[in-house]
């Protein structure tokens, strides 16, 4: 007799399945220009919207499901179902992968005991082995063999060898070519990011195809070598290796200045991703980086500037960078697309950072960013958190410049922004705001003392 629910869900799948083939057809043929009617693109999101409702009712189908992965099959690293479970020190069970590689670089503390491992041999785990077989069996669930995973791994080591390899190739066509696969590997393949922190050296030879032919740094090739880099650099273990090879931080910063707009965004989301580590901030930082976000910031895209101002606050986070982003032109450059409102949430947040440097705020006075401000805290769309950020502004320009009193009193006097504020702001946003209608007022009344 068949499970309850199980034709359902087979039903739902099989739906599910046709819906995307005709997503796809529909998308295809809009992209390709061939079918571009209304009547289209009304079906493409009416598609759409009916597959989303197909996946999450498949989705409450198998959290319903009563024969769900019982969690002691889980690597408690992974969160995979184990297919090699062994047993450490510890007395604790984890996917033999999982646990080598923490101790292969090293970490030999267990991550549910938090006890020194102080044994290194692996003992398998052949009754929940067994446990698992029999489960994989009855759900008709595929469970890889180690020895298949081990041959893949080989497998995947020796090709990308050959690629490296082929990235010094004499020929211009081969290192591109090699390049581009590189490029497509290392985004749909872990294997191949973590091929990149076990051979470090191999970061270096990223770089072999730009070196040997210079003449060529705005083609595909630097886009599929920079694209590359933010690919690898997703793994926390390769952010220190790539960050501290020679040639990779300015490389990154170069192609934000002279790239295609997709090599610029993509150089920028690795600089993001690279300055997670507050060693590699400081590289970035003094590598002449900011100059090239600033770039991004003014002239890119919306997505690319969303990729500069994620390495900007990032980067900013680190006191000592905020003195190279005001150099670099960014108070000018932030109040401008702001007043534009031009991704108001991300740039008003780096604002309210620089704000607390000397320089800033004084550019900010003279650059008119009170009535900037100001706006952004009446504009209904202008979302609660932002908002924080622009009364964090406020106060900062009111601390360091009394003459700016006037301006905000007479705002509050026509409009009630600032009280208005007091009473409907994020509890930050409302200290923010009393403490500068406290400051302001107190100005008015004839004492200008001035207070921390």
């Amino acid at each position: 007799m068949a499970k309850t629910g199980v034709v359902e869900i087979d039903s739902t799948v099989k739906m599910t399945t046709e819906m995307k083939k005709e997503l796809q057809r529909l998308v295809k043929a809009i992209v390709e220009g061939s079918d571009c009617r209304d009547e289209t693109f009304d079906l493409t999101v009416q598609t759409l919207l009916d597959l989303k409702k197909s996946v999450i009712k498949r989705s409450l189908s198998v959290q319903m499901e009563p024969n769900e992965c019982p969690d002691d099959f889980l690597c408690p690293i992974s969160r995979q179902i184990m297919k090699d479970p062994v047993v450490v020190s510890t007395g604790q069970t984890y996917d033999r992968s999982s646990i080598q590689g923490r101790l292969d670089s090293g970490d030999r503390i267990c991550p549910l005991t938090k006890q020194v491992i102080s044994d290194m041999n692996l003992i398998q785990n052949n009754l929940i082995r067994n446990m698992i077989a029999r489960w994989c069996k009855k759900e008709k669930t595929e469970l890889q063999s180690p020895s298949r995973r081990i041959h893949e791994d080989a497998i995947d080591k020796v090709y990308f060898e050959q690629l490296m390899e082929r990235l010094s190739s004499v020929s211009a066509t081969d290192r591109n070519m090699a390049a581009k696969e590189v490029r497509q590997l290392t985004k749909q393949k872990t294997s191949y990011r973590a091929l990149f922190g076990d051979q470090p050296e191999s970061i270096s030879m990223l770089l072999k195809p730009l070196s040997q032919d210079k003449t060529k740094w705005d083609s595909e090739v630097r886009e599929d070598l920079v694209t590359t880099i933010m690919n690898i650099s997703i793994s926390e273990d390769n952010k220190k290796k790539v960050g501290e090879t020679p040639g990779v931080i300015p490389l990154l910063v170069e192609s934000m200045k002279s790239g295609c707009i997709a090599t610029k965004s993509n150089a920028a989301a690795a600089l993001f991703t690279l300055s997670a580590l507050d060693s590699n901030k400081v590289i970035i930082g003094n590598s002449g980086a900011f100059e090239g976000l600033v770039a991004l910031i003014e002239e890119g895209n919306q997505s690319a500037i969303k990729d500069a101002a994620s390495a900007f606050f990032n980067l900013c986070i680190l006191h000592e960078n905020r003195g190279n982003a005001v150099n670099a032109g960014a108070v000018k450059v932030l109040l401008g697309k702001i007043d534009e409102r031009v991704c108001v949430d991300e740039l008003v947040t780096i604002l309210a950072l620089l704000a607390n440097h000397q320089r800033a705020v004084d550019e900010l006075g003279y650059l008119g960013a009170v009535s900037s401000m100001l706006s952004l805290i009446r504009d209904e769309n202008i979302c609660p958190r932002s908002k924080e950020n622009c009364i964090a502004v406020l106060y900062s320009i009111a601390l360091n410049d009394r003459t700016k009193w006037k301006e905000i009193r007479e705002e509050e006097s026509t409009n009630h922004t600032i009280s208005l504020l007091v009473k409907n702001g994020t509890s930050r946003a409302q200290r923010k705001a009393a403490g500068l209608l406290e400051r302001v007022n107190r100005g008015a009344a004839g004492n200008f003392t001035h207070t921390a």
